[in-house]
């Protein structure tokens, strides 16, 4: 397991039936990185990850 695996599993045991927008979500990343700006990077490329993340589909 790693690490960041418990953070997961309590973000999925709290909110896992909730549903969201994704403007709420690039809402909440931009929060986050402003209080955190050393995970810019990061989030910047979790961001993209997501966004690209159907491109294999085709």
């Amino acid at each position: 397991m790693y690490f960041t695996d418990r953070g997961l599993e309590e973000l999925e045991s709290r909110r896992g039936q909730e549903e969201f927008t994704f403007s709420w979500l690039t809402a909440r990343l931009r929060t986050f990185v402003d209080l955190n700006p050393t995970y810019e990077t990061a989030i910047d490329r979790l961001a993209t990850y997501l966004a690209r993340d159907d491109e294999d589909d085709e």
